[in-house]
């Protein structure tokens, strides 16, 4: 039996899901198969593979009244027992009538409460058991056995928020236990703060995403263009004036920079009264050494220009809203977390070096780092610097060219999304990712307002 698709069963969960009434269990909602799992050791968790292939599907209520499924589906060399929650579908049918809707009921395996069970096929030992809680499939916390005990893993999005956390459970107990048991005892042994999340605390993200989405038309990309503190349309990198003679005043000339440049102004001049200036923005932040490989190609190329950029717009933004002038170092607006212990990659499992200073984050584990943002920081949105390699010179140099800005948030139902703006457009994070994979990038946050007014 081949497994269903998680992100092909996430939409039918999500959009055509028949809302249940979840039983009280635990904080989150989750249906709870606990007292369920216990009378299922001994004919499906503890028999052997040749003895469940016997056992047809079976459907049981808890006692609220909540549908479950316990299935057997297999793979080349292990096999998986599902206890899975009932989704309700809706289904196009069409007859001599016509097209009308039928209800379906399905049993998604990675569904929130869905419980599962792999084993060895030729050992019929237990691997792993994997318990979904998250409208988004990536996100799951996982047991493993070790000696007497089992070990937990929390990942999100194919990056380990913590990997073989000691639990002190036995592991044949999983058999039993409700997520609520679970979460209360591996509540200092989880970072279960990294996966709690309150889709109603963004409201100023989606303001904020809302107002640049409605101005995007009227962006122009100009390399090196920004306004200043009076609105005029001026260069980065000298602070000239540009030629006003073809200027559109519908139209609004942004670089990159000058790009986030814009969104910062939309915060900082309700409350300031005017713009950003161009001189504070470019200050260095980056130390090097002067005859090192560093600061020798300093001397040719503006290797952090990006950096130093968002940097001193994060501190900037702080500074109009407390009242007080703060450097880049001194605004705590940097991003240096580290969250993950190790990343799911083409090669197995690879621990992981999170946070780089002066570099940043691989792309790689930006979405789960986005997400884990959101949870533990809500209301605030990120700007971004991008590191590439720039192969086209000899040798090869590493630049702080571009920047982006990232407005993370969770909706009601607790899914995540990331409006990504960049350049005056809008682009999907996966898409980033995927133009990116090879890059860094650097973060600095700021606090999201819904006294937001970009020109």
């Amino acid at each position: 039996m081949k497994k269903l698709n998680g992100k092909i069963f996430i939409g039918l969960f999500l959009l055509l899901l028949a809302a249940p009434v979840f039983a009280d269990y635990n904080s989150w909602g989750i249906p709870d198969s606990s007292e369920i799992r216990k009378g299922l050791k001994e004919r499906w968790f503890e028999a052997s593979l040749e003895d469940v292939r016997m056992n047809l599907p079976e459907i049981y209520d808890n006692d609220a009244g909540q549908k479950f499924q316990v299935r057997l589906e297999e793979s080349d060399t292990t096999y998986m027992i599902f206890v899975a929650p009932c989704a309700t579908i809706n289904v196009k049918v069409y007859s001599n009538k016509g097209m009308s809707y039928e209800q379906q009921e399905i049993y998604p395996g990675e569904a929130p409460g869905s419980w599962v069970l792999v084993r060895d096929k030729k050992t019929d030992k237990p691997i792993r058991i994997r318990w979904y809680f998250s409208v988004d499939s990536d996100i799951y916390v996982q047991f493993t056995p070790y000696g007497r005990t089992a070990v937990a893993d929390l990942l999100i999005y194919g990056n380990y928020a913590s990997k073989g956390a000691s639990t002190g459970i036995p592991f044949d107990k999983l058999y039993e236990l409700s997520f609520a048991d679970v979460m209360k005892m591996t509540a200092i042994s989880l970072p279960w703060k990294y996966v709690t999340v309150d889709g109603d605390k963004f409201g100023s993200v989606l303001q904020m995403a809302g107002m640049i989405q409605k101005n995007l038309g009227r962006v122009m990309f100009v390399q090196n263009a920004m306004y200043d503190e009076d609105g005029k349309l001026i260069q980065i990198t000298n602070g000239k004036a540009f030629d006003t003679e073809n200027q559109d005043p519908s139209k609004l000339y942004l670089s990159s920079a000058g790009f986030v440049k814009w969104i910062a102004d939309g915060l900082v001049e309700p409350i300031a009264g005017t713009k950003l200036k161009r001189a504070p923005l470019v200050k260095e932040t980056v130390t090097v050494k002067e005859n090192g490989y560093q600061g020798v190609l300093s001397q040719k190329y503006n290797l952090f220009f990006a950096l130093d950029w968002i940097r001193n717009l994060a501190a900037a933004i702080t500074s109009v809203n407390n009242g007080k002038v703060y450097m880049y170092n001194e605004a705590g607006t940097d991003v240096t977390i580290n969250p993950f212990a190790a990343t799911i990659s083409g090669a197995g499992t690879v621990n992981t070096v999170t946070f780089i200073e002066d570099t940043g984050y691989n792309v790689s584990v930006l979405k789960s780092l986005l997400y884990v943002l959101a949870a533990t920081e809500s209301g605030n949105f990120y700007f971004g610097a991008i590191r590439e390699t720039d192969k086209t010179i000899t040798p090869e140099i590493k630049v702080f060219n571009d920047c982006v800005a990232f407005f993370p948030y969770f909706s009601s139902n607790g899914s995540f999304g990331c409006f990504v703006y960049m350049n005056g457009k809008q682009i999907s994070l996966d898409d980033f990712c995927m133009i990116y994979p090879d890059a860094y990038i650097y973060l600095t946050r700021a606090r999201a307002s819904n006294d937001f007014y970009p020109e």
